[in-house]
């Protein structure tokens, strides 16, 4: 089931160039990456699609439900994670989320449950009491995740809600949203330009570029590629680099290192990785490494904006590296 259909939705800001242009997509359940690059219109498109700018041109439906019709429906049904704070002035976690949870109908008491119940569940449950002036960047994300959940919507909008977390915070958020996917069957939309994140958790993506759609993709079409390897291994190697050719196992990329040589080769899928065991059995070379190498997110993600080709070590390498490096695109 499409969770999100988009007909031709066209917005503008005065008299600038729209923002969005004759976008038309899906968006089906699980976790949905949008993506683009800075200024692309993912910020604008959430919020068309929320019915918080309704003067836009085309239609758009969230749960089956009109984008300008059905606007306090679709609130009661969606929640919201901004990329800004949002909260009143000298209040604490516990009022803030409270509020929130009456504003969508929600009973005092019934909403004052909810909140504590959804602070403990994003990790504020020591902090329900705190100024929420006084909260750190991380738990200011972790609120403003616990204001979207406060009333149990069926699907949720993120944006950009790893902004400003270090490393430790961001893996502990990402679980966190994988789990209110897997455990709670929450549908999540993630606005985000951190690729190797979203990489992690998300089960497709949607591309914008300069408020264009450039398509929607599953995660699953960019599986290992089949029959390419990287390799890692001890000792000079050029009878073994020989003996890979007489084989039509082809070296796509080198990488030597004072540890030894790490390679990218690819050879017949049918065959899997055993000649290269073999091989290296053969010529006395001690593999440190043989890992099917997966295209990255980010190589995805340029080949579809049309950006500068990736160079050929960057084009198969391990989908490890760009989690554990973290960089931003």
């Amino acid at each position: 089931m499409a969770i999100v259909e988009i007909r031709g939705l066209t917005k503008a800001y005065g008299r600038r160039p729209p923002a969005l242009r004759d976008v038309t997509l899906e968006i089906h359940e699980g976790v949905t990456g949008l993506l683009g690059p800075n200024g692309a219109g993912k910020s604008t498109l959430i919020q068309c699609v929320l019915g918080l700018l309704p003067d836009f041109q085309g239609d758009a439906k969230v749960l089956g439900l009109d984008a300008r019709r059905d606007r306090r429906e679709i609130r009661r049904r969606v929640g919201f994670m901004p990329e800004f704070d949002a909260y009143l002035p000298e209040t604490t976690g516990i009022k803030a989320v409270r509020f929130l949870g009456q504003l969508t109908g929600m009973p005092y008491n019934h909403a004052l449950r909810r909140a504590h119940e959804v602070l403990f569940h994003v990790g504020l449950g020591e902090a329900v009491y705190r100024d929420v002036r006084e909260y750190s960047t991380g738990m200011r994300q972790r609120f403003k995740l616990a204001q979207a959940l406060v009333h149990d919507p069926e699907l949720l909008f993120l944006d950009e809600p790893l902004a400003g977390l270090d490393p430790k915070g961001r893996e502990e958020l990402l679980k966190l949203i994988r789990r209110l996917a897997d455990r709670h069957g929450k549908h999540i939309i993630w606005s985000s330009h951190i690729l190797p994140e979203v990489q992690k958790v998300a089960d497709s993506i949607t591309v914008l570029k300069e408020g264009r759609s450039e398509g929607t993709y599953r995660l699953e079409e960019f599986a290992p590629r089949d029959g390419v390897y990287s390799i890692a291994f001890d000792g000079e190697s050029p009878d073994f680099r020989a003996a890979l050719d007489a084989q039509d196992i082809r070296v796509l990329a080198t990488d030597g290192g004072e540890s030894g040589d790490a390679w990218t080769v690819a050879l017949d899928p049918e065959l899997g990785s055993a000649p290269i065991f073999q091989l290296a059995g053969e010529h006395g070379v001690r593999l440190r490494r043989v890992k099917p190498v997966s295209e990255s997110l980010e190589d995805v993600f340029m080949r579809i904006l049309g950006g500068h080709a990736p160079s050929a070590q960057s084009a198969v390498s391990e989908e490890s590296h760009h989690f554990e490096t973290g960089e931003d695109a």
